[in-house]
């Protein structure tokens, strides 16, 4: 692959001389989207010439945009279907409302395959022959699998959040349907960390792709502070009590499993706050209803599992919570990832445990930095146990082989 690295751009001051189409130009405008992001302003273009592309940034810096502009622009010009998979039904949803606006202008349509909705809607839109497809993996095929979509019609593929797909173990699903794809078309894969297995499905998938890495993979979210407490288990209820009366923006908690979201979610709302929850064992409605909720204002803290931590584009989230350190620490530049969007400032709170002390630290490993520690006048906080890389328990800890829990 082609690198091009960029940490700030000052060249370019607008989306003009982007080769952005006049009409595209008019929609952004309107928007008030006037200077590209640093991504934006070096995919674009290259996207716009027809290249394969794979773009490495952190969550939050308009990845949406850098693929749809030059989606809508080339389908405007020719045949074919345009197609995006994304890992969640929740990235799905947003995703197919940034593009509405701009494929309503070419009077194209765009539909949105997600699992958990009913089918016969899906089919209704398939029918009327949509221009861009939104998927999830598994919803794609079954669609594929009863000819609802013909694959040989793609013309331009979007893999977003690929690592994230790749987490999730989508890895043979993207392979099937990668496998049944015109070898002719425009691939754009986006990613916020750079793994080996998508290096594999770039070797494998593109042609001579152009690698544009606007920060180093695993990077933090800029205008994020962090602060880490560490309590014991019994303590971090009393300890989120605390927290959450110091602060009164959104608030976004992160928990390792859904049964302790469910539970989290409750809890909180014994402490009077409004809040809801988003994970897998809500229904689809149930989800949009959270998240809808959570934009709005109705809640004041969304609590999710990690299924959320790429599917939730909320600008203004005052704080980010990792009531659970998480399982992957690559979870953790996700997670903070959801504050401190658009320019703002953010801030991430921590709650780790005194055995997490490996946890804490290839966290930090990751992200090139030290999450400081405080204390709280009200609650008992703890110090790390004195747990050595010499210690049998932690070289059996630490040759334990990560697997995701299912969320």
């Amino acid at each position: 692959m082609n690198n091009v690295t960029q940490e700030n751009n000052q060249n370019v001051p607008s989306f003009y001389g982007m080769g952005i189409a006049p009409r595209i130009l008019d929609i952004l405008d309107s928007f008030k989207f006037t200077v590209p992001t640093p991504i934006q302003s070096q995919t674009i273009p290259l996207a716009i010439e027809g290249k394969d592309v794979v773009g490495i940034a952190q969550t939050g810096t308009g990845k949406t945009l850098s693929f749809a502009i030059p989606m809508i622009q080339s389908l405007a010009a020719k045949k074919g279907t345009g197609l995006v998979l994304a890992p969640t039904r929740e990235l799905a949803i947003q995703i197919e409302e940034a593009f509405r606006p701009i494929v309503s202008v070419f009077k194209l349509e765009a539909v949105c395959l997600i699992g958990g909705a009913p089918m016969e809607p899906q089919l209704k839109a398939l029918r009327r022959n949509p221009r861009v497809i939104i998927a999830t993996p598994g919803r794609l095929i079954d669609h594929m699998s009863n000819w609802n979509v013909l694959p040989q019609e793609v013309e331009m593929l979007v893999l977003d959040e690929a690592d994230r797909m790749l987490d999730m173990g989508f890895l043979p699903q993207i392979e099937m349907i990668l496998g049944h794809l015109p070898k002719e078309r425009q691939t754009m894969l986006f990613s916020a960390t750079m793994p080996k297995e998508i290096v594999g499905i770039a070797a494998k998938y593109m042609q001579l792709p152009v690698s544009v890495e606007i920060a180093p993979s695993g990077t933090m979210a800029d205008n994020v502070t962090h602060e880490l407490y560490i309590v014991k288990k019994s303590a971090k209820t009393q300890l989120l009590r605390q927290v959450l009366s110091q602060y009164h923006g959104p608030v976004l908690l992160f928990s390792r499993t859904k049964h302790n979201a469910t539970r989290l979610a409750r809890d909180i709302r014994k402490m009077g706050h409004r809040a809801s929850e988003i994970h897998s064992n809500r229904t689809l409605d149930q989800r949009r209803a959270a998240l809808e909720g959570f934009k709005s204002g109705k809640y004041k803290v969304l609590v999710a599992t990690d299924i959320a931590s790429r599917g939730i584009d909320v600008t203004g989230i005052e704080l980010v919570i990792n009531y659970d350190i998480p399982d992957d620490a690559s979870n953790y530049v996700h997670r903070i990832g959801r504050t401190a969007r658009a320019g703002q400032k953010g801030h991430a709170i921590s709650f780790a445990m005194p055995d997490q002390k490996r946890d804490v630290e290839d966290i930090e490993k990751l992200i090139n930095a030290t999450l400081p520690v405080s204390r709280h006048p009200k609650v008992m906080t703890e110090e790390f146990t004195s747990e050595t890389k010499a210690s049998p328990q932690y070289k059996k800890k630490t040759k334990r082989p990560f697997r995701p829990r299912r969320r």
